[in-house]
């Protein structure tokens, strides 16, 4: 057989305030065929676990871009075209295929595009044919269109949040295909829309039981895939809001019956899916009547979810309670990271963090501090083994605080973000990161106390009051039971 790789992908914010350009996938990772090789992150295991298990099989595989950019506003019309073109025309160019093998994200918009995964899907099906299998693998944050489903042979998403079996679902992907083109199998999915917008973690209930019951699914004969889109809530596109989709084998029936039981499981816990997190202040409250390492999580300024990662309100409390024994990070801040690097290791002086991005990063905060440590290419661990680039990286000593400061967006995911610049967790009594929920695989294992905050910022959990203008207001949480409307 003869395979064929690609991915494009993002997640797009379109309240996110500056847009997703070259820049974003530069930075983020953009490989012209050989992802496989050379890409240390997440797509790129993927493209590793593609090629790999075609290799095996003996199978010739061609390889495409893999392009990925941190979340953040909508991408750039000209930038998904270019890239999107690149993809199809060595499809074309280079086919006849067997599999084509998409990484995608699912929540990707563009100037014009409020669907780019359907878009490309749709293309590439129109290029192949009715006959050769296509399947994706996308983040459980995405927007499950009917044009997605309907373009690809199979869809599987990654189930658990945070999203450390993505090369797991890069497997089952590849097993349904290959053996669809082999005649073993003949997928058929169904997917039922909830009319829910939420965010589901899985380290916690009721979401680790329900994350349970997908893998329990899978073990029913005729069942191939089981999967919750989660959807991403921070996007005004019709299709946001979670769904259940299952891929089943040859039998239409069982797979919209699969979805059905499986969706309303979840839909009976959906007000004890709410997340309800304590403000700032009842947060750090909370952490100091606490034992031991408490993690604090900045939810709504999280560079994963499109926010900037400059915000300083939970900064500034901490501060104006005079707190000694914290960390916190990672602050997006380049022009403060050049500033320390020029001033050198051991320097004190004035400076300005943080608050530039706009009304949703808060207001600067001005502070004297010592530049301790400065790493020119600073990267963390990330989701399985995949590293996390962070860029020129600084740690700054100010206040009886440890604060670190990237000039490359992301996310807080691991310990090392802080000890990879020399700051040792082991004496600290908060630590602060900004991120929603991919910290929790790194940080469980070292905190006695993790406490989500709602946090000012870009990524607000009021999801009955989202300004979409392009869905329907039937769905909860802004109608108790928007399906019996239905």
């Amino acid at each position: 057989m003869r395979i064929f790789l690609a991915g494009i992908a993002t997640e797009t914010n379109t309240f996110a305030p500056f847009p997703t350009g070259w820049r974003g996938f530069e930075e983020g990772g953009l490989h012209h065929g050989d992802a496989s090789r050379n890409d240390p992150g997440t797509f790129g295991e993927i493209a590793r676990a593609w090629r790999g298990l075609a290799e095996r099989d003996g199978h010739e595989v061609v390889e495409s871009l893999f392009a990925f950019a941190q979340p953040s506003g909508p991408t750039v019309r000209s930038v998904y075209e270019s890239m999107r073109d690149e993809v199809l025309a060595q499809l074309e160019r280079d086919g006849p295929f067997d599999i084509v093998l998409l990484g995608l994200h699912g929540a990707m918009i563009a100037d014009g595009y409020d669907d780019c995964e359907g878009d490309l899907l749709q293309r590439a099906r129109a290029i192949v044919g009715p006959d050769v299998k296509i399947g994706a693998e996308l983040d459980p944050h995405c927007h499950l269109t009917s044009t997605m489903v309907e373009a690809a042979t199979a869809i599987v998403l990654m189930k658990e949040y945070p999203h450390s079996d993505y090369v797991p679902r890069a497997h089952e992907l590849y097993s349904i295909c290959r053996d669809a083109v082999a005649g073993r199998v003949h997928p058929v999915s169904a997917v039922v829309d909830l009319r829910m917008v939420g965010f589901y973690p899985t380290t916690s209930e009721p979401m680790a039981s329900l994350l349970q019951s997908f893998f329990e699914a899978e073990k029913i004969p005729g069942i191939l895939s089981v999967s919750f889109a989660h959807g991403f809530p921070w996007a005004d596109m019709p299709d946001v809001g979670s769904k259940m989709l299952v891929v089943a084998d040859g039998d239409e029936r069982l797979a919209f019956e699969t979805a059905q039981r499986l969706g309303a499981r979840i839909y009976a816990e959906r007000e004890k899916l709410l997340p309800r997190y304590p403000k700032i202040e009842a947060a750090i409250d909370q952490a100091l009547g606490l034992p031991g390492l408490v993690v604090l999580a900045d939810t709504a300024d999280n560079p994963g979810g499109g926010a900037p990662g400059d915000d300083t309100r939970l900064l500034a409390s901490l501060r104006a309670r005079k707190l000694t024994h914290v960390a916190i990070g990672c602050f997006w801040d380049p022009v403060l990271a050049a500033t320390c690097a020029e001033a050198g290791v051991g320097a004190r002086l004035a400076m300005r963090l943080g608050g530039k991005c706009g009304p949703a990063s808060g207001t600067p905060i001005d502070l004297v501090g010592t530049v301790r440590a400065i790493e020119e290419t600073h990267a963390q661990g990330g989701l399985g083994p995949a590293r996390q680039p962070m860029g020129l990286s600084v740690w700054i000593e100010a206040d009886g605080m440890d604060i670190v400061v990237c000039s490359q967006r992301t996310q807080t995911f691991s310990p090392d973000a802080f000890t990879g610049l020399g700051i040792d967790l082991k004496d600290k009594r908060i630590v602060a990161v900004k991120s929603s929920q991919h910290f929790h695989a790194g940080f469980a294992p070292i905190a006695d106390t993790i406490v989500q905050v709602a946090t000012p910022g870009t990524l607000q959990m009021d999801f009955a009051a989202m300004p979409y203008t392009k869905r329907d207001g039937n769905y909860f949480p802004r109608v108790p039971d928007p399906l019996s409307r239905n």
